[in-house]
C-alpha cells in the first residue's frame, strides 16, 4: 500500500513540473505588459527599462520562466508587480476565505447529494425517484455563476433573507456555499444512487433479507457503507474542483478570496499574481486528486490488496 501511495506521489512531480510551464506560457502570450501599469505621467522611458530590467521581462521568455521556477523551488513566488507584496503573503490573505467556501461546499453537496441518492435508489422507477433525478441533473447543468445570480435575486432582493455580497460572517457564507454545493450534490445524487442499485443486487443482500433483518438496517448498514466507495473518490476529487469553481461563486458574491485576486492579477497584468494563483489551484486540483486515489485504494479491498 504504502508503495502504491510513494509511486502516485511520484507521478505528481512530472504532472506539476508540466503545469508550471502551461500557466507560466500562457500568461506570458496573453497581449499586454504590467509594465503599463505602473507607467506614470512623470515616468520616462529610462524608468521603463529599468522596470522591464527588475522584472525580467526583457530576457527570453524561456530564462523567464527558468528564473521564476528556480525561485519556485525555494518557495519564493515573486512578489507583486503592482502591490509590491510578496505574492504567498497576497495567497494566504485570500485563501482563507476561499478554503472557508470550499469546504462548506464540500460537506453541504456531500450531505443533499448522499440523501437524494438513498431517497432516489430507495423509491426506484417511482415519480420521487424521476423527480430527485431531474433536479440532481439541473444542479449539474446550470452554470454555477447563473445559479448564483438567481439565488441573490430570490433570497437577498426578493426576500430579503440574506445579504447580497461581503464575508466574515454565516449569513454572507451561506448563499454561496449552496450556489457552489448544489453541482456537486447532483453529481454524488447520481452516484449514490447508480452505486447503492448495483449494490441492492448483490446476492450478499438476498440473504440479509432472507435472514429477516429489517429494510433500514440494510439500507444503511450494508448497502449504504459499500456504495459510498465511489462516493468518497468523488469527495476527494471535489475537494480540488471545489477551490476552481470557488473562483466564478467568489465573483459573483464579491468574496474576497482566490477568485478575486486572479480576477484582478489578470486585469491589471500583474503576471506572479496570476501565476501563483493558477499554481495554487492546480496544485488543490492535484491534491484531491491524489487524496481521492488513496481514499479508495484504502476502502476498496480489491484495490487494497492489489497493492500490497
Amino acid at each position: 500500500m504504502w508503495r502504491y501511495i510513494l509511486r502516485r506521489s511520484l507521478l505528481m512531480l512530472p504532472i506539476f513540473l508540466l503545469i508550471s510551464v502551461v500557466i507560466f506560457s500562457l500568461i506570458h502570450i496573453v497581449p499586454g505588459n504590467p509594465i503599463d501599469n505602473l507607467l506614470g505621467p512623470g515616468m520616462t522611458l529610462e524608468h521603463q527599462r529599468k522596470l522591464t530590467e527588475k522584472y525580467h521581462l526583457d530576457k527570453p521568455i524561456h530564462v523567464q520562466y527558468y528564473i521564476w521556477f528556480k525561485n519556485l523551488l525555494h518557495g519564493d513566488l515573486g512578489r507583486s508587480i503592482i502591490e509590491k507584496r510578496p505574492v504567498s503573503q497576497l495567497l494566504m490573505h485570500h485563501l482563507p476565505h476561499s478554503l472557508q467556501l470550499g469546504l462548506s461546499a464540500i460537506a453541504l453537496s456531500f450531505i443533499f447529494g448522499v440523501s437524494m441518492g438513498i431517497i432516489s435508489a430507495s423509491a426506484r422507477n417511482t415519480i420521487v425517484d424521476h423527480i430527485a433525478m431531474v433536479v440532481a441533473l439541473l444542479g449539474v447543468t446550470i452554470p454555477s455563476f447563473w445559479l448564483g445570480l438567481i439565488l441573490i435575486l430570490i433570497f437577498a432582493v426578493m426576500l430579503g433573507w440574506f445579504p447580497v455580497t461581503g464575508s466574515g460572517s454565516l449569513e454572507t457564507l451561506i448563499l454561496p456555499a449552496v450556489t457552489l454545493a448544489l453541482g456537486g450534490a447532483g453529481l454524488i445524487a447520481r452516484i449514490t444512487r447508480v452505486s447503492m442499485l448495483e449494490v441492492m443486487s448483490k446476492e450478499f443482500v438476498v440473504l440479509l433479507h432472507a435472514k429477516g433483518l429489517g429494510k433500514k438496517a440494510i439500507l444503511l448498514k450494508h448497502i449504504l457503507r459499500n456504495a459510498l466507495i465511489p462516493v468518497i473518490t468523488i469527495l476527494g476529487l471535489r475537494l480540488g474542483w471545489v477551490l476552481g469553481g470557488a473562483v466564478t461563486v467568489e465573483i459573483v458574491f464579491a468574496r474576497p478570496g482566490l477568485g478575486q485576486l486572479l480576477i484582478t492579477g489578470l486585469y491589471r497584468r500583474d503576471y506572479p499574481v496570476v501565476q501563483g494563483s493558477l499554481l495554487l489551484l492546480a496544485l488543490g486540483i492535484m491534491l484531491g486528486t491524489f487524496l481521492a486515489d488513496v481514499l479508495y485504494a484504502f476502502t476498496d479491498p480489491r484495490v487494497r490488496d492489489q497493492h500490497r
